[in-house]
């Protein structure tokens, strides 16, 4: 398991006492006060850790590499999963993946970014970044859902769109930006969950749904801390500050009206329990689609239109 730089204190105690349970059941010595007071300081000290992170600490845990990807959850709450491929353009993308599948016996699409576990998935996978052929094959599934009434769910997990040239050159703006029009309007209920980073553009493209949710220690930003500070102050090293400034956690984003639900992580992030944190989405999840489909396609867009147009605050001076 990959260890975070505030984590440390927390694995040191945990590493004593797993070396202590060795050796007392190597050499039958009974050492269970020991690891109790052990156990109960490590307790205390998890409670004060991640109980008081800072906003940077938690953009950390959000690009954790041992955090459930969206093939981990869809593998954790679905069934029947069957991959859909490429954009009828030009390609299939591997950094953002759809198909079918069953959520609690419910056929719904299926799609989100994806991150490598190794340097060459992650190589193969593009860091999770999409290309414009990943947001067209996105909105071509999205639009074979509305055809068929099926629900669509969609996992954001990305520090931004592949800003590359030859991406550039097959139109990711317009591609992003066709996504955000074309989703504003579909008829079939649409959920997104931010699982991970949620990184401008890139996150919007599959994230103009009916309801937003996120997860506990997720963060969805117009920008990456660090290209925040190199922006500011010319100075990627100020990301903490950064951090603070662009007010990105779950707490500030479910005050502003930005997403609908937040999930609880365990402590330490959802990779210390993923399967509870699974389960706990999947219920929410299973909620909000019986809620948006009790509703009538136009009170469904309406709704839609009136969430997004009602994000933000500005002044109008006569």
């Amino acid at each position: 398991m990959s260890i975070l730089e505030f984590e440390k204190p927390i694995f040191e105690i945990e590493s004593k006492i797993n070396e202590l349970v060795d050796l007392g059941s190597g050499k039958n010595i009974v050492l269970a006060p020991e690891v109790k007071k052990l156990k109960e300081k490590l307790e205390k000290m998890k409670e004060e850790i991640y109980n008081n992170l800072t906003v940077w600490q938690r953009v950390q845990i959000a690009r954790h590499s041992d955090r459930p990807y969206t093939l981990d959850y869809i593998r954790m709450m679905m069934t029947d999963f069957v991959e859909l491929h490429g954009d009828r353009q030009f390609a299939d993308d591997l950094a953002l993946i759809a198909g079918f599948a069953k959520l609690d016996g419910r056929k719904v699409m299926v799609m989100g970014h994806q991150k490598g576990r190794d340097t060459k998935e992650n190589i193969r996978r593009n860091f999770g970044c999409a290309h414009p052929e990943g947001y067209r094959k996105a909105m071509r599934l999205m639009q074979l859902a509305e055809k068929f009434s099926l629900p669509v769910i969609t996992f954001i997990d990305t520090p931004g769109a592949y800003p590359g040239v030859g991406a550039e050159e097959r139109g990711q703006a317009q591609a992003i930006a066709s996504n955000l029009r074309d989703m504003s309007g579909l008829r079939t209920p649409m959920i997104a969950t931010l699982i991970g980073e949620g990184g401008s553009g890139g996150a919007l493209g599959i994230g103009i749904t009916d309801k937003v949710c996120i997860l506990q220690h997720a963060y969805y930003s117009v920008i990456s801390p660090e290209g925040c500070a190199s922006i500011l102050w010319r100075n990627s090293v100020k990301a903490p500050e950064a951090a603070e400034a662009l007010k990105i956690t779950s707490e500030h984003l479910l005050k502003f009206g930005i997403v609908d639900d937040v999930i609880p992580e365990p402590l330490g992030g959802c990779h210390r329990e993923p399967e509870t944190v699974a389960l706990n989405l999947k219920k929410v999840l299973l909620r909000y689609i019986k809620e948006l489909s009790a509703l009538s396609q136009e009170e469904l867009l309406e709704n839609r239109y009136n969430k997004f147009r009602k994000i933000g605050a500005f002044i109008e001076e006569k």
